[in-house]
């Protein structure tokens, strides 16, 4: 995209707002932790690895806020900004591996001078973006052999550079097939109820001049049935030791449906997305968000007042539905629990 997604600036974290994507492209400010917070919870900035960059920029903003206070006070009002912006949203894993790197680079130089220690943390921060469009562009690469000349690709939600901090996951595998030459078209979801797909995905796809068609949700089926799918690619916001994953609401029906067709399925993650800690996808908190984003549109109501509401911001995809897992250090196939434990960060293979 011609726009960076996130700037990491040692006053304050300017984000594209994405509430406001297609119609404008506005930045948002956050000058300190709690705007980073509410950037979060509000979906300013949304997507698994976006997040984890924001928070660990947050991590910096409340440090540089609190930075006058004394020795262990500093420490306690730090921790508890730290345990705020951990549960601004509970899904994503990428928010909380963010912080603990972030918090690892605190506790080793807490006997810095002040300005010293939050240089260390600034520059740590800045690592994580900067590392986030590396892992992604390789990932791509690696990611875009599983892609057919001539495809058509299915992608659920947004995974491309508004949901990262440049160039994107499974959007980013479908960018670097485009060109390889391969002369794909995309189809994408609309990805109800907020839209990501119809309002993000299909910006960035036409910003880059991939051909894509948007379709409601419901659509993906018929296209499946009628052989235009060849291949479906999604993100994640967390993936389980087993190969479980967690990711928009809708993605688990597609994997269904790719089974029941015989369509390879893949799921496009950088490492930071698995939680090794959790044995399967049982274990992964589900956010459940506002009822008013199903029974309201731009304010006004589109359904009966009083009627109950379910609104899941994800679903959990079984591993037996999945094709492969793909990741900067390589594709991963079924057996999950096996192969992700040989890439687990401090583990026996890289």
């Amino acid at each position: 995209m011609k726009w960076d997604t996130m700037l990491l600036e040692e006053n304050c974290l300017k984000l594209i707002d994405q509430r406001k994507i297609p119609q404008q492209i506005e930045y948002f400010r956050a000058e300190n932790y709690q705007q980073v917070i509410f950037a979060i919870k509000e979906m300013v900035v949304r997507g698994a690895p976006a997040i984890g960059a924001a928070a660990a920029h947050g991590v910096y903003l409340a440090a540089r806020e609190l930075r006058e206070l004394e020795g262990d006070i500093f420490v306690k009002e730090l921790e508890k900004a730290l345990q705020e912006l951990g549960n601004s949203r509970p899904t994503a894993v990428n928010l909380i591996w963010g912080i603990r790197r972030m918090k690892k680079v605190l506790t080793s130089n807490l006997d810095l001078p002040r300005d010293e220690l939050l240089q260390k943390l600034l520059s740590a921060a800045r690592d994580i973006a900067r590392e986030d469009v590396e892992i992604n562009k390789k990932l791509g690469d690696i990611g875009q052999e599983i892609i057919p000349q001539g495809a058509g690709v299915l992608t659920h939600c947004n995974t491309g550079a508004l949901a990262t901090v440049g160039y994107g996951t499974a959007l980013g595998v479908i960018r670097a097939a485009h060109s390889a030459g391969k002369e794909i078209s995309v189809f994408v979801d609309e990805t109800r109820p907020r839209l990501q797909g119809a309002r993000l995905n299909a910006f960035e796809l036409k910003e880059e001049g991939i051909p894509a068609t948007l379709i409601v949700d419901s659509t993906a089926a018929v296209l499946m049935r009628e052989g235009k799918v060849d291949v479906i690619v999604v993100g994640a916001d967390r993936i389980a030791g087993n190969g479980d994953t967690a990711n928009k609401i809708g993605t688990f029906m597609l994997s269904v449906l790719a089974r029941a067709f015989e369509i390879p399925f893949y799921i496009a993650a950088p490492v930071s997305t698995i939680d090794f800690d959790l044995k399967s996808g049982q274990e992964i908190e589900i956010e459940e968000r506002d009822p008013a984003e199903i029974t309201h549109w731009e304010g006004k109501p589109i359904a009966p007042e009083g009627v109950d509401v379910f609104n899941p911001a994800f679903d959990v995809t079984p591993a037996q539905n999945i094709s492969g897992i793909i990741t900067e250090k390589g594709i991963i196939r079924a057996p999950y629990t096996e192969g992700l434990t040989r890439i687990k960060p401090g583990g026996d293979s890289n």
